[in-house]
């Protein structure tokens, strides 16, 4: 078997078993089809499983140092881009390779430690960077009054509505049919998330009513059609949302910041503010792991601040600090 035969199982059984993202498998092709390639050079031949089973750690270093070089060059091409972005993508590349080496020892037999004593940078990880409440809460209805007929309006408005309301990410929201949206608050939206794990997500009224108020006009409403469909009745596609938000925010000096994902990061931040629990906070937006939601705390320095001011003995701007007594000569 060839290493890029080797390759296409891998990802079939991401995709399948595992369940990961159209957005991994791509990137997973990308950095292992890099690596297959460079293993050729290297090698004078492309590699097949014995060839896999015999790279050492010295070829891995190698590989690596190469793919430093080349982010380096693209981002001499590309000002703007910065060291912190080359070194995750050197991490996620180590870790597309521990993963393919990991599968190759399971299903074909191919032992080789290499892999697990690869060393990468560890990228620092990067904060959620959302909207404040007030522009989060006008978004919706901004951007329904740039659409161009009642159906676009309520549409656009009942979507990010919902991605701050509840929030979803993008996928999952466009994955809804009508048939889901519940009859009453009482019953929660089920949605599918990563992973094909399924959660469910209660919605406050006000994001109710306005997807009530879209399936009344929603020409698929009593076909379970999609929620979130375009001019000739398809499901919606992600970048025209993305799009959407993108000419909203330049025209009401929004920051590039502002996306579909930023309405998420906003929902949590503002429940973490108003002091929700961490815990709960995970369950509504699906982390498998407490780790990632706990990046909202770092993102949330107002509720840091205020939790210092009001806990730490030094930190009262209100204490007076006592007078200094005079202290008898021991002499």
């Amino acid at each position: 078997m060839s290493g890029a035969e080797a390759l296409d199982g891998f990802l079939a059984w991401m995709r399948d078993e595992r369940r990961a993202s159209s957005n991994t498998l791509v990137a997973y092709r990308h950095d292992l089809a890099g690596f297959l390639g460079f293993l050729t050079r290297h090698l004078g031949a492309e590699p097949d499983l014995a060839a896999l089973a015999s790279v050492t750690h010295t070829d891995l270093r190698a590989w690596l140092a190469s793919e430093a070089t080349r982010l380096a060059a693209a981002a001499r091409r590309r000002p703007r881009s910065s060291p912190d972005g080359n070194n995750r993508s050197r991490a996620r590349e180590a870790s597309a390779l521990r993963a393919f080496f990991r599968y190759l020892a399971r299903r074909h037999g191919v032992e080789n430690a290499a892999p697990g004593l690869l060393a990468a940078p560890r990228p620092k990880p990067r904060l959620p960077r959302p909207l404040t409440v007030a522009q989060a809460l006008e978004l919706p209805a901004g951007i329904a009054g740039e659409a161009t007929n009642r159906f676009a309006a309520l549409r656009d408005e009942a979507l990010f509505t919902l991605l701050y309301g509840a929030g979803l990410r993008i996928g999952e929201a466009l994955a809804l049919d009508c048939g889901m949206v519940p009859a009453t608050t009482d019953t929660p939206l089920r949605v599918r998330g990563k992973g094909g794990r399924t959660r469910l997500v209660p919605l406050l009224p006000a994001v109710l009513a306005v997807l009530h108020r879209l399936l009344a006009l929603h020409p698929a409403a009593g076909a379970g059609g999609p929620l979130f469909c375009g001019v000739r009745g398809a499901r919606l596609d992600p970048g025209v949302a993305q799009r959407t938000l993108r000419t909203y925010r330049r025209l009401a000096g929004l920051p590039e910041h502002a996306t579909p994902h930023a309405l998420r990061h906003s929902f949590a931040t503002h429940l973490m503010s108003g002091g929700a629990d961490l815990r709960a906070i995970q369950e509504l937006l699906g982390h498998a792991s407490l780790s990632t939601t706990q990046l909202y705390t770092l993102a949330d320095e107002t509720r840091l601040m205020k939790v210092w001011e009001t806990t730490h003995p030094r930190a009262s701007r209100r204490a007076a600090v006592p007078p200094i007594k005079d202290v008898p000569d021991a002499g």
